[in-house]
């Protein structure tokens, strides 16, 4: 947990194929369009850790306009297997 809070995602913990990918599902996202059932591996030292299935929700402050992103993931690297 400590090892993990603060990094940057993309960078850190996505391979290297999936950085434009993932980059561009978060940027659609702080743009307005939401991206559901996005693929994914997520990776620890360099090794490929999980498969996760990623939904990018654009979160919107109290005038509508957009304040972040949230993305929720699910672990489904055993139904991959």
């Amino acid at each position: 947990k400590k090892e993990t809070l603060g990094q940057p995602l993309v960078a850190n913990f996505i391979t290297p194929e999936y950085h434009g990918p993932v980059s561009f599902v978060l940027l659609k996202a702080l743009h307005g369009e939401e991206t559901a059932s996005f693929e994914l591996p997520l990776v620890k030292n360099g090794e490929q850790k999980a498969v996760l299935l990623l939904n990018a929700t654009t979160r919107r402050g109290p005038d509508g306009e957009v304040i972040g992103v949230i993305c929720v993931g699910q672990d489904i690297t055993q139904i991959n297997a």
